[in-house]
């Protein structure tokens, strides 16, 4: 049995790393993808993962093979195709880290995924499905993630669901949220931004617009990430706001994925079903998940900048204060 079988994309993230001598940008080839960089903080923590996915049948592709491979991330179900080439995504940085991008997928591998191709036993293995919203950006792609999800679903696997709205992969906003919210009603873990909970609901208060999500669609567990302000979750009656942690941030490409892997092994580690976890106990799972997305930020790129489990504990420890809010 797997612990987390993830659906999505695998890409390259061209991640800035300096100028040249004729002061041109230079560009780090990095593996990247959501649920891929998901599946990587898991497996880096010792967790059972599977990947599925399609990627050129290209250098970048076979790049990102090895790379899972390596991490100890299931590859299976990882499909390589010559009918389209591996997607690439340049990262722009701010002075803060904050990022912008560009995307070549014209089409990119990642879209072409076809139901014929999953392996569905994999799904039915696993206790946690993750996917997110990229993959439901074009068909067949789209029809194959919601397939996979309702299978998913079908079977009793906890689901995970993350947005993970990329303004330039939609025609406009409102083909994103038509779409974004057809992943919500599978959801039983549910990890959004600020600007996706604004995209998903129209409101900006960040607790109405939680329980407006939580009583439309019956989801157990919403985490909005707020950053370097920490993070919010709700559960039925509980909720509260965690702080997060001060870094120097060098990158915070996959920030938010480091998150959501702390999270979903502090929940796989406790063996206690979704339903019976309470507040303080959640708290304490989510100070880890904004510890794990802290670290991964003080490095570039994502998968290379997962920590080890020792790391985060040692980088805990070493913190000061008290951590809720």
């Amino acid at each position: 049995m797997h612990d987390v079988v993830a659906l999505g994309e695998l890409l390259i993230d061209f991640t800035p790393a300096g100028l040249s001598s004729n002061e041109c940008f230079l560009f780090e080839q990095n593996p990247g993808g959501a649920p891929a960089n998901v599946l990587g903080v898991l497996a880096k923590l010792n967790m059972e993962t599977e990947f599925i996915g399609k990627v050129g049948e290209d250098q970048f592709g076979y790049f990102l093979q090895k790379v899972l491979k390596s991490i100890r991330v299931g590859t299976k179900n990882l499909v390589l195709s010559d009918e389209a080439n591996t997607t690439l995504a340049f990262v722009h940085l701010d002075e803060n880290g904050e990022r912008k991008f560009s995307f070549y997928r014209n089409p990119g591998a990642d879209m072409m995924l076809r139901e014929g191709e999953i392996d569905f036993s994999i799904i039915e293995q696993a206790k946690v499905f993750h996917f997110g919203s990229i993959s439901m950006t074009h068909e067949p792609s789209r029809s194959t993630t919601l397939k996979a999800v309702e299978y998913a679903k079908e079977k009793g696997v906890l689901v995970s669901y993350d947005p993970n709205y990329r303004p330039l992969l939609w025609e406009n906003a409102d083909e994103a949220k038509k779409y974004m919210e057809k992943g919500l009603v599978y959801a039983d873990i549910l990890k959004v931004s600020e600007e996706e909970l604004r995209l998903l609901t129209g409101m900006s208060k960040i607790e109405e617009a939680v329980q407006y999500l939580e009583q439309k669609y019956n989801i157990p567990l919403i985490v909005v990430t707020l950053g370097d302000k920490g993070s919010y979750f709700k559960k039925a009656d509980d909720e509260a706001f965690v702080p997060s942690y001060k870094v120097k941030v060098v990158d915070t490409t996959g920030a938010g994925d480091g998150f959501l892997g702390g999270l979903l092994y502090q929940i796989l580690i406790c063996k206690k079903n979704l339903q019976d976890l309470q507040g303080m106990e959640l708290a304490k799972m989510i100070q880890f998940a904004n510890a794990v997305g802290a670290l991964m930020t003080t490095k570039r790129g994502a998968i290379p900048a997962i920590p080890a489990l020792q790391e985060i504990e040692t980088f805990m420890n070493h913190q000061q204060g008290d951590h809720f809010a």
